[in-house]
C-alpha cells in the first residue's frame, strides 16, 4: 500500500468516526488540539500524522489507532441512519426480551416456594 493511499484511508476514516460521533472539525479539533486546517489536510489526505497525534485522534473518537488505518471501517457511512429507522424494532425486542427473563425469574422464584 502506498504512502498516499494510506494517507487517503486515514482521512475517509477519520471523516466517517468524526461523523459517527457527531463532531464537527471544530469539536474535533478541541478535543484533539490540533488545528482546524490541519485536521482538514489529514481528513484529504494531503498530511501525515505522528503516532503521538494518531493515538490523540484514536482516544478523541473512542477507539484503538489501528482502526483509523484500516481499509474497511467498522462503521458504514449510512450507520446513524440505519439505526434510526430500527430503534423502535430494536427496543421493542429488547422489551420483550426483559419481559421474558422477568416472568421467567418469577415463575422459577414460585416454583421454588411451592416446594
Amino acid at each position: 500500500m502506498a504512502g498516499k493511499d494510506l494517507r487517503a484511508v486515514l482521512g475517509q476514516n477519520i471523516r466517517n468516526y468524526r461523523s459517527y460521533r457527531k463532531l464537527s472539525q471544530a469539536d474535533f479539533a478541541e478535543r484533539t488540539d490540533l488545528s482546524i486546517p490541519f485536521l482538514s489536510d489529514i481528513e484529504n489526505g494531503k498530511k501525515w500524522v505522528s503516532p503521538l497525534t494518531l493515538e490523540k485522534m484514536a482516544d478523541a473518537l473512542h477507539i484503538e489507532a489501528y482502526e483509523l488505518l484500516k481499509r474497511e471501517t467498522l462503521i458504514p457511512d449510512n450507520a446513524a441512519n440505519i439505526l434510526e429507522k430500527y430503534t423502535a424494532d430494536i427496543c421493542h425486542a429488547f422489551e420483550e426480551t426483559v419481559n421474558t427473563i422477568q416472568q421467567d425469574y418469577i415463575r422459577q422464584i414460585n416454583n421454588a416456594n411451592k416446594i
